[in-house]
């Protein structure tokens, strides 16, 4: 058994979500529980690929991976990330302890690669509330930065994340690009708005 914690989207706030991994014997299969819409379905796939590629073993047991709280719904891609981790530490190939103190979001390809997520700025700044450190993909970091107080980290693949979980080497803090505009886009003039009072 292994818990992961992660964060959902609802809007502009982040509700956490406890991402449990539980091994068994039986024919090997992946089962997502927790009222998981399809594109966290499909994330079996993804996260077996994505172990196999980083060359890790995907355990060849019954896999039943549980997003509690059940009554919330979850979308995306983001659980990719978590759901892998989780299955590595329940698989006794990371370190489980150290997975306690750090929230994870990510997408992740069948390479291992972790693709961005939206929705990153309200769960850093939940999880700084809750006191643990989020991981996110290397494309998101900009946006987790903006929470100057938070302790946001970034990862570009499933390996590195798995590396940087024992410190070897540490993840990298997440910082904005060096690449932004000195002046900001011209918003819209709201007198060009008809036909609101």
């Amino acid at each position: 058994m292994a818990l992961v914690h992660s964060r959902a989207r609802a809007g502009v706030s982040a509700p956490p979500v406890q991402v449990e991994v539980h091994l068994s014997g039986g024919l090997p299969s992946t089962q997502i529980v927790g009222l998981p819409a399809a594109a966290v379905r499909e994330s079996r796939d993804r996260v077996r690929a994505a172990i196999l590629c980083a060359q890790f073993e995907y355990p060849q047991r019954r896999i039943t991976i549980n997003l509690a709280p059940a009554d919330l719904p979850k979308d995306g891609g983001r659980f990719d990330l978590p759901i892998a981790l989780g299955i590595l530490a329940a698989s006794g190939q990371i370190d489980r302890d150290a997975l306690a103190g750090c929230e994870f979001l990510g997408e992740l390809g069948l390479t291992g690669e972790l693709r961005p997520v939206d929705g990153v700025l309200p769960a850093v700044l939940a999880a700084a509330r809750a006191g643990r450190r989020l991981v996110v993909p290397a494309g998101s970091g900009a946006e987790a930065a903006l929470a100057r107080e938070a302790e946001a980290y970034v990862a570009r693949t499933l390996l590195e994340a798995c590396a940087g979980l024992g410190g070897n080497p540490a993840l990298p803090r997440a910082t904005t690009t060096t690449g932004i505009a000195a002046e900001p886009a011209a918003l819209p003039d709201m007198a060009d708005v008809r036909g609101k009072a």
